[in-house]
């Protein structure tokens, strides 16, 4: 995992949260088809990952990977009704996708939507709280 120190900014990880949830919105209406599971899939794995892209960049980290994104959603606290490691999965899949021409199915695409919908908006949220809580820590430790 390489990673690159940057000044925390809140305003970017505000910025990416609503990119991703717009997204994932998005994403969420297109109708699951063989055809379509390619960027069904590649779509909701990359919401979940600017969900922890956001949470390094309150740290003031870069990372230069999709590793650390996704190792920092799994450190967050939250109750779903499917486990978060799963989105793993979804790493895995979208890097099979992406660089071994793999070509997932309908059944695929469906299993990343129904994660989606479990997980995403609790965990959208859990981020948020997350934000917040670092920032008002931050702002103690200055005072």
């Amino acid at each position: 995992m390489s990673q690159r120190q940057k000044h925390p900014d809140k305003k970017n990880a505000s910025s990416i949260l609503d990119a991703s949830s717009k997204q994932m919105d998005y994403t969420l209406t297109l109708e699951s088809s063989n055809d379509s599971a390619f960027n069904i899939i590649r779509n909701i794995y990359e919401c979940f990952r600017m969900l922890g892209d956001a949470l390094l960049v309150t740290q003031g980290i870069e990372s230069e990977d999709h590793l650390a994104p996704i190792h920092e959603l799994m450190k967050i606290k939250v109750e779903t009704p499917r486990p978060i490691r799963l989105v793993d999965h979804l790493r895995r899949m979208r890097h099979s996708i992406n660089y071994y021409g793999y070509a997932p199915k309908k059944e695929e695409a469906d299993d990343a939507i129904s994660l989606a919908k479990s997980c995403f908006k609790p965990l959208l949220e859990a981020v948020k709280k997350e934000i917040e809580k670092n920032e008002s820590f931050k702002r103690m430790k200055q005072a």
